[in-house]
């Protein structure tokens, strides 16, 4: 009995300080760093919120960008990916049938042409952003569907652009989908 006393002392002060104590001080700290981050980040508009900044939503009508694909339909609730791979033959119908749907809505471009992050689902389901090459993709679209020149979508999509901390850490140049296509809403009243 007395050879059992200090591991499981040891079990228990390693479970109090891992399992109790620092789960509670980081998510602590990161309230303090961030406090509406936990929540995702809402956005109101005129007083009502109209989705959230860190959390991707659909967009399907051709006068918006559109987003990352959602493996889970952009339900919060059930985040996820696929778990498909490129052996998959059902991915690979459902990515062709992606690159069938980009050509369509986009003449002119080919299937080299389009960025991998407007074919396939992220991690989570539910990424908010997408590469800046996939927004220029769509700026032609847009331009079109809102009757604005397509130098003035180039525009907004570079005043929207993120770029990597210090140049290196972070993923390279992406553009947030909500708040891109919020812009897009804001230049039409003022065009009005």
């Amino acid at each position: 009995m007395k050879n059992l006393i200090k591991p499981l002392s040891l079990a228990a002060i390693t479970l109090l300080i891992f399992g109790i104590i620092y789960p509670l001080a980081m998510t602590g700290l990161a309230h303090l760093l961030s406090p509406r981050g936990a929540a995702g980040k809402p956005v109101y508009r005129d007083g009502a919120l109209i989705g959230f900044e860190n959390i991707g939503q659909s967009f399907d009508s051709p006068d918006y960008f559109w987003g990352r694909p959602s493996a889970v339909g952009y339900d919060a609730s059930a985040t996820g990916g696929s778990n498909r791979g490129p052996s998959n033959p059902d991915f690979l119908l459902l990515v062709q049938s992606r690159i069938d749907t980009l050509l369509k809505y986009h003449p002119g471009i080919g299937p080299e042409d389009i960025p991998p992050d407007m074919v396939t689902a992220s991690g989570s389901g539910l990424d908010p952003h997408i590469s800046k090459a996939g927004a220029l993709m769509q700026a032609k679209r847009i331009a079109a569907g809102r009757q604005m020149s397509e130098e003035k979508v180039r525009e907004l999509i570079e005043s929207h652009t993120q770029r990597p901390l210090l140049g290196i850490l972070g993923p390279g140049d992406i553009v947030n989908v909500l708040k891109l296509n919020l812009a897009l809403d804001e230049e039409a009243k003022r065009s009005k």
